[in-house]
């Protein structure tokens, strides 16, 4: 099967890299495009710490906000500008994107509106309640976009 247009969906695990790795060599055998995403979680430095009730810090709060996530903002941009640099250098083309907040959706909807073919991603292994609280992106991505998945497995010890 051949690949045109690949969403490659990574966070800052270490798996992260397998990923990218198993995404570019199949967009090398295919001489498919690569579109890498990024969703920065809610739950990461943008919004924490929280200023206590009564600090000063709590008059400027939305700012303190709006700074962390242009920090976040930036340091996602380099990231992922490297991840296409290499991919450039091995002569597939890319691209990158970022969003903000839990990436199910943002995958989902990507994948769908870029037309891509398949979409490449991590699994960080939860099962039973930490998977049925905290959700399952792998699980959700499979049963809801309109293409083929790839997950990579984190390798077991």
């Amino acid at each position: 099967m051949s690949f045109k247009k690949i969403l490659v969906a990574l966070d800052h695990s270490p798996l992260s890299n397998d990923v990218f790795d198993q995404a570019l060599a199949i967009a090398k055998s295919s001489q498919a495009h690569l579109m890498l995403l990024h969703c920065i979680p809610i739950e990461s430095q943008v919004l924490t710490p929280y200023p206590s009730l009564y600090s000063e810090e709590m008059a400027n709060f939305s700012q303190l906000i709006q700074e962390r996530l242009e920090e976040q903002k930036k340091a996602t941009q380099d990231w992922l500008s490297d991840f296409v640099e290499l991919a450039n250098a091995q002569g597939v083309e890319g691209e990158w994107d970022w969003k903000v907040g839990e990436p199910s959706h943002h995958i989902r909807d990507l994948a769908k509106g870029w037309n891509a073919d398949l979409v490449v991603l991590g699994r960080r292994g939860l099962n039973g309640l930490a998977e049925m609280f905290l959700g399952s992106v792998s699980n959700y991505v499979v049963h809801h976009v309109p293409c083929s998945v790839l997950i990579v497995q984190q390798p077991q010890d």
